[in-house]
């Protein structure tokens, strides 16, 4: 007879062997690994184009679009698991743009014939005919602005707005509103197709599900179909009323949210699910390995981002038992997973323990932490109360959210600070009187430019996105948006905006080393860096003077102190941009997985970095910023340079396997972990790796085929990776030893 524990591994291997399969299809992917499955060979979707740029927007080509996409999905059904159900393909795919096209996609003639004819020419997501952008284009590329301006889908869904209504209570409601507000036809008739399509995609999982229960002989796997098909029929238009249900439900929800708008934010995995696991405890008809295995199903149908644990208003522990199912849930699954624990003082020490313990164990980059006191008194200081800062939840790559009630465009807008000194170092050149704090004069007036020029991309996006990407998936579970018939861009409760800042530790290093080396100790003059930088270091004498000054996260040096007045300066220029109509622009240092991308863009650097080469990557310090790699050290710099509204500067670290999963092991990484949230520390991404097999499998991917990384806020499968994208990992692994 078959065992969870069987049936489990079947699932993990089929896992790998479709991660295998997807980078054959794709290429190389530096992304999430979203739980897709392979493409087949049937595939095939026409997109319909309401623009003459050869393009969609809008309710009508957003609603067509994701229908003729979901509808082209076949149903996915192991029999090995308990929930059915996989994206395979996103709708912006088919949006014209080569840059979003995979490469499975490209060699479908029909398809790219169609769309060459429909196009005539490759177009953006961006609706640029009618809400062009053309006077902001010189200074976001002056700057290296990631502008945001056709981000989509970085915020959060209330699932409890589901999870009461079901598709059939969203179709009620729907109608409900459609009567209220008769001028919003367009609105109301393109979310009615798009649950109508939902609902479709369950009918056929439901076919499918009853065709292979006649063929099945195995005695447990055919009751385990039927009870899969009693849920799925149950679920179709009713509300998930079981532990098993709302599971099920939960799988659909994500794969259409996924395919619309490739979101990824999941809700607090052990609050909302509690009360069904409680409710079928209580009744006899679920038992904590069941429930065990049907999480373990969840989280390898798609790694959303996951928060557990934390505390409530009143400052009262939220763990429960669900909250430990969960953990040994992901340990039985062991794959890329996007769970992250929220830490307080008040929190359920074992609990954490057990968290950095799975952490250890596994070394598959999670749990990952973050900080619930230095989070939510931030996110206050934007004038929020305690009650709505503690329920925004971790459920981004670097980023919280307040779900059904904020639109926040967290990890869509990033400033690359490395580029703005470039620009400020290259105008100071010509000065005669040249010093570092005219330097800093010149880069906070750059700085200030690039702000301004981001915020007006951010307002553009903000007043058109409805016109151009209406969230109409997310918009069934947000507040005011069915009521109102508004897309939730137009109408959410909370628009506090996440700005991010990318190549802290060059900018710092470098005005380090200037100070430094030109200023105090006189090795060199002003005109020999600027030749120096010109000549993007021809003599590797002066590289080496500059280069070998003390860093940022070193411990007090002048590096680090340059760190703390960027985040100062940083911070005042972010928060002191004027905004309209209560929205609010909120600093924090995070790159994600571009410091590749934005170094191309930045000349040669003070700090001995020479052109086109990586940026710092987030918060940290550059690579061998101290002869020990002291992680302790990097936490208390990180910790230093938090800039104190809600949005987060993560520390990114990197352990080798000498950190053993036995007690002291575990109560070195907590101790860790929780003197850093002391400081003010935000978040907390750890990769546990085994340098021998890294090394392996970057030079031969194919040899550890289920080897995890946290590439960045996001865990990855490393043989998905680019070459790029893997030495990047190896670099700050090895620098870190």
């Amino acid at each position: 007879m078959l065992t969870y524990a069987d049936r489990l591994k079947s699932m993990r291997d089929t896992k790998i062997r479709h991660t295998l399969a997807k980078r054959e299809q794709n290429g190389y992917t530096d992304l999430d690994d979203f739980g897709t499955v392979p493409i087949t060979p049937e595939y095939e979707v026409e997109p319909w184009y309401n623009s003459s740029n050869g393009s969609f927007y809008g309710y009508d080509g957003m609603s067509e679009n994701f229908c003729r996409v979901i509808d082209a999905h076949p149903a996915y059904v192991d029999p090995m698991e308990m929930l059915c159900g996989r994206w395979r393909d996103m709708l912006v795919n088919y949006r014209g743009d080569l840059h979003y096209m995979p490469d499975w996609l490209k060699k479908r003639p029909k398809t790219m014939e169609f769309m060459k004819t429909a196009t005539n020419q490759w177009s953006k997501r961006w609706d640029e005919q009618r809400f062009p952008y053309d006077d902001l284009k010189p200074f976001q590329e002056k700057y290296n602005i990631q502008t945001g301006i056709d981000g989509d889908a970085h915020f959060a869904c209330d699932y409890r707005i589901g999870f009461r209504l079901g598709f059939g209570g969203f179709l009620d409601k729907i109608e409900k509103y459609r009567k209220i507000n008769p001028e919003k036809q367009y609105f109301y008739n393109a979310e009615e197709k798009v649950v109508k399509t939902i609902i479709r995609f369950i009918d056929r999982h439901i076919e499918e599900i009853e065709r292979q229960i006649k063929t099945e002989k195995r005695t447990e796997i055919k009751a385990s179909l039927e009870k899969m098909l009693a849920v799925n029929k149950n679920i179709r238009l009713d509300a998930p009323k079981t532990f098993h249900e709302v599971c099920q439900w939960t799988v659909y929800f994500n794969c259409a949210s996924r395919i619309y708008t490739r979101d990824g934010a999941g809700f607090q995995l052990d609050g909302l699910l509690l009360p069904y696991y409680e409710n079928d405890i209580k009744n006899g008809i679920l038992d904590d390995e069941t429930a065990k295995f049907l999480i373990a199903n969840l989280l390898l149908t798609d790694p959303h981002y996951y928060q557990i644990s934390g505390v409530n208003e009143n400052d009262e522990d939220m763990t429960n038992h669900l909250s430990y199912l969960i953990l040994e849930a992901a340990d039985s699954i062991n794959i890329a997973c996007n769970l992250t624990v929220r830490v307080h003082e008040n929190c359920d020490k074992e609990f954490l323990k057990k968290a950095v313990y799975y952490l250890l164990k596994n070394k598959n980059g999670w749990p990952r932490f973050c900080n619930d006191k230095a989070l939510a008194e931030g996110y206050m200081r934007n004038g929020i109360d305690k009650r709505t800062a503690r329920e925004r939840i971790a459920v981004g790559c670097n980023w919280m959210c307040v779900p059904g009630k904020e639109f926040p465009m967290n990890d869509t807008v990033k400033i690359n600070i490395a580029k703005v000194f470039d620009v400020a170092l290259s105008e100071m050149k010509s000065e005669k009187n040249k010093s570092t704090q005219r330097l800093y004069e010149i880069y906070k007036k750059h700085l200030k430019k690039a702000v301004e020029v981001t915020a007006a991309g951010i307002n553009l996006h903000l007043e058109h996105q409805w016109e151009v990407t209406p969230e109409l998936v997310m918009n069934l579970m947000m507040e005011n948006s069915i009521e109102l018939g508004e897309d939730i861009s137009k109408c959410a409760e909370l628009y506090t905006v996440g700005v991010d800042g990318v190549g802290l530790a060059v900018v710092a290093d470098s005005f380090g080393a200037l100070e430094t080396r030109v200023e105090k100790e006189k090795l060199l003059t002003w005109d020999e860096v600027y030749t120096a930088l010109d000549s993007n270091f021809a003599d590797e004498r002066i590289r080496l003077i500059l280069s070998s000054t003390p860093k940022y996260c070193h411990g007090g040096t002048l590096s680090d102190l340059w760190a703390k007045e960027l985040t100062k300066s940083w911070t005042n220029a972010v928060k002191e941009q004027k905004m309209p109509k209560g929205r609010q622009l909120i600093p924090g240092w995070f790159s994600w997985a571009r410091t590749i991308e934005y170094g191309k863009n930045v000349g040669a650097t003070p700090n001995g970095r020479r052109s086109g080469e990586p940026v710092s990557h987030g918060a940290n310090p550059n690579p061998h910023f101290r002869g020990d790699g002291a992680a302790t050290a990097q936490a208390s710099g990180i910790a230093s340079v938090q800039c104190g509204y809600g949005n987060t500067a993560p520390l990114q670290l990197e352990f080798d396997p000498q950190v053993a999963a036995d007690e002291k092991g575990v109560e070195v990484v907590l101790n860790l972990i929780e003197t850093h949230f002391r400081q003010g520390g935000t978040l907390i991404n750890i990769n546990v790796l085994d340098g021998e097999k890294l090394l392996e499998a970057h030079k031969n991917p194919d040899l550890h085929p289920d080897l995890v990384v946290r590439v960045t806020g996001f865990t990855a499968y490393f043989a998905s990776l680019s070459p790029e994208f893997r030495q990047l990992v190896v670099d700050r692994f090895l620098s870190e030893l």
